[in-house]
């Protein structure tokens, strides 16, 4: 007489069956697999899921809108770039999976030495024209390959942008026809984090730099006004500003690019100011620029800059908050 199979030997074995086949299958379709890794990570980065990586790295979602309808501005608004839901699984990526720092530096103001505590959260990857990473990751010397030893390098050591920003940057290239070496990331956490008026107009850059700025997240003002005009050469009073008085706003959504470009840096300044109230609380912002830095100097200043001798910072899912990151 045959024994009967009892529920439990059923769903055992059903059980096994299920966990064979899934070893089989691999990882669920919208898991990442893999990540970037390098000495100068502090911690292996993960590649983006299949949903994000092909959406990240395909053509912009609009066409480009020229704005360039006052004195040495030369933008291109694509709104959006990527569609509202790539973006915001961008940010929520990007921001549990990168490093951040919260760089603090020393300025003299005055006479007075004053120390100075970025008011966001910043990160960043890349490498000036004058070098490359050869495939151990090691900084060589571009047009010799040798090893590229300069204490710029050696003070801030450099790392190659990793695989779930390196489609984003190729895809941009492709779009605006632009070239770019470096990757700056600002984690903007509510409305009081701020960046204040300035223009990205260092020499390292080169003359008239291009700057692709992307945003995801929460919806934060982009303000941009004229820089004061030079004294005159005669002594007498200065010129008056050629753009308009009150500085130029632009409401940016998740997903939308600027590119800046022409004279825009050598004669415009630009920011992103507070928010207070009800808005200071909004979800956060992540703000992605793209460039090109053409000397050692811009590697030396961005990661001075952006990541300092400070700790590493990591998002925190359950607190909902950067926390110190411990190796």
């Amino acid at each position: 007489m045959s024994k009967k199979r009892t529920l439990d030997a059923f769903f055992s074995s059903t059980s096994k069956r299920a966990k064979s086949q899934a070893d089989n299958e691999g990882p669920p379709p919208d898991i990442a697999v893999g990540s970037s890794t390098h000495p100068r990570y502090p911690f292996p980065i993960a590649n983006l899921p299949p949903s994000l990586g092909g959406a990240a790295s395909s053509p912009p979602a609009r066409p480009a809108k020229a704005v360039d309808d006052q004195p040495d501005l030369d933008l291109l608004c694509f709104e959006p770039y990527m569609p509202a839901s790539v973006a915001r699984g961008m940010f929520e990526f990007l921001r549990a999976e990168l490093p951040f720092y919260r760089v603090e530096y020393d300025i003299k103001r005055g006479g007075v030495q004053t120390r100075i505590r970025t008011p966001r959260w910043t990160t960043v990857f890349g490498l000036d024209d004058t070098a490359s990473f050869d495939e151990a990751g090691c900084v060589v010397d571009k047009a010799t390959g040798t090893k590229a030893a300069d204490k710029r390098y050696d003070r801030y050591p450099p790392r190659p942008i990793p695989a779930c920003l390196d489609g984003l940057r190729r895809s941009t290239e492709t779009a605006t026809g632009c070239s770019f070496n470096f990757c700056l990331v600002n984690y903007y956490a509510s409305g009081s984090d701020s960046i204040s008026f300035h223009s990205d107009d260092e020499r390292f850059l080169g003359p008239d730099p291009a700057i692709a700025s992307f945003s995801l997240g929460a919806r934060r003002d982009f303000l941009l006004k004229h820089k004061p005009p030079p004294p005159s050469s005669s002594g007498g009073r200065p010129a008056e500003a050629p753009a308009a008085a009150k500085p130029l706003k632009f409401p940016l959504a998740s997903g939308d690019m600027v590119l800046m470009r022409g004279r825009t840096q050598s004669n415009w300044l630009h920011s992103i100011p507070k928010r207070t109230g009800k808005n200071e609380e909004d979800g956060g912002r992540i703000n992605i620029t793209f460039r090109r830095a053409m000397v050692k100097d811009g590697t030396e200043n961005y990661y001075n800059y952006n990541v300092g001798g400070g700790p590493v910072y990591r998002w925190d899912k359950g607190s909902r908050q950067m926390t110190l990151w411990k190796s």
